[in-house]
């Protein structure tokens, strides 16, 4: 498939940036945006930097919370193509989803950009004016894996010769939770390091289930855990609680990293309470999708393979956190 990269780490968090990057629209127009669910910390400022950009660029925005029901947000979509909506920007609840989704705006012909969640080529290619907006997961969880092989130590802090790691994941059946979960150990394999996997559960994205299966494994694993992986920060942070509850100490006896670089967790690395993030950022995605939405409108059509649109993650560490921080 190939990739048109939209922006670098030079584009990095500065909304008016964002802004001025995207022309701006003469005409307006009404968007609907579809969005998995409202209580996600990640889609949170992702959907905030939406509905700003567009508001600022004079168009009728309606914003709606699928409430992680995949019925719930078909009935949204067909809501707003009955209102007459002039594009969609669809954050899908499930990526199985897809075909769904794909089949009610290519049969209302409603120009539409899907963001977070990436369908196969296959899938899009169905629909010339549909462009999916994200990154590349793989390449999160390798930025992962790294932020682990750049510790003095590798990751081995009892020094037996293996990094022993836990794995929280997000929903497994979202390929960034797959491709996160893979592609941080392969960092470790593919430079020599030896990987004993102690655990791995279902996080669903959830800080309060991330503290819960950190704790359940602390305690059956103790000492033997060195690395927490974790397929977002929101989760990483509820691991960070029951790591601390248990007297352990980030970057002393254990290793936490995360994705997404939520000021919380950038926090928490600031701090030295987490060894790093990776940044997912909201506002280049939603300036891409942006980008994407006018050029469907402006009647540009998309050929099958090059329908993804990738922003770059970025690694976030003590070293360069502050030119993360607000």
């Amino acid at each position: 498939m190939k990739l048109r990269k939209l922006f670098g780490a030079a584009a990095v968090s500065a909304m008016a940036l964002a802004m001025a990057i995207v022309p701006a629209s003469a005409d307006g127009g009404k968007v609907g945006v579809c969005i998995y669910k409202f209580d996600d910390a990640f889609m949170t400022t992702y959907r905030n930097a939406l509905e700003e950009m567009l508001t600022e660029k004079g168009y009728e925005v309606s914003v709606v919370d699928g409430k992680n029901d995949q019925a719930e947000q078909n009935n949204q979509i067909n809501n707003f193509i009955t209102q007459g909506v002039d594009a969609l920007i669809i954050n899908p609840v499930m990526t199985s989803a897809a075909d769904q989704i794909i089949d009610l705006v290519k049969t209302a012909g409603i120009p539409t950009v899907l963001i977070n969640r990436e369908p196969t080529a296959e899938q899009m290619a169905v629909y010339d004016k549909l462009v999916y907006v994200g990154c590349d997961a793989s390449q999160s969880g390798t930025m992962q894996g790294e932020l682990i092989l750049d510790t003095e130590n590798k990751g081995d802090i009892n020094g037996d010769g293996k990094v022993s790691y836990i794995m929280i994941q997000g929903d497994p059946e979202n390929i960034d939770a797959q491709l996160r979960t893979e592609y941080s150990v392969k960092a470790l394999t593919d430079a020599g390091v030896e990987v004993e996997e102690l655990d791995l559960q279902r996080g669903d994205w959830d800080r309060a289930k991330g503290q819960e299966i950190a704790q359940n494994d602390l305690t059956k694993f103790g000492d033997e855990i060195e690395v927490v992986f974790s397929n977002n920060d929101d989760m990483a942070i509820g691991a960070l609680q029951a790591i601390q509850a248990a007297g352990r100490t980030v970057n002393e006896d254990i290793y936490l990293v995360g994705v997404d670089a939520l000021d919380a967790a950038l926090n928490e690395v600031k701090a030295g309470n987490m060894t790093g993030t990776v940044l997912n950022d909201a506002v280049g995605q939603a300036s891409g999708a942006v980008e994407a939405m006018e050029e469907l409108l402006g009647g540009k059509t998309y050929a099958e393979g090059e329908q993804s649109i990738y922003v770059d993650y970025v690694k976030v560490t003590p070293e360069n956190i502050d030119e993360f921080m607000n």
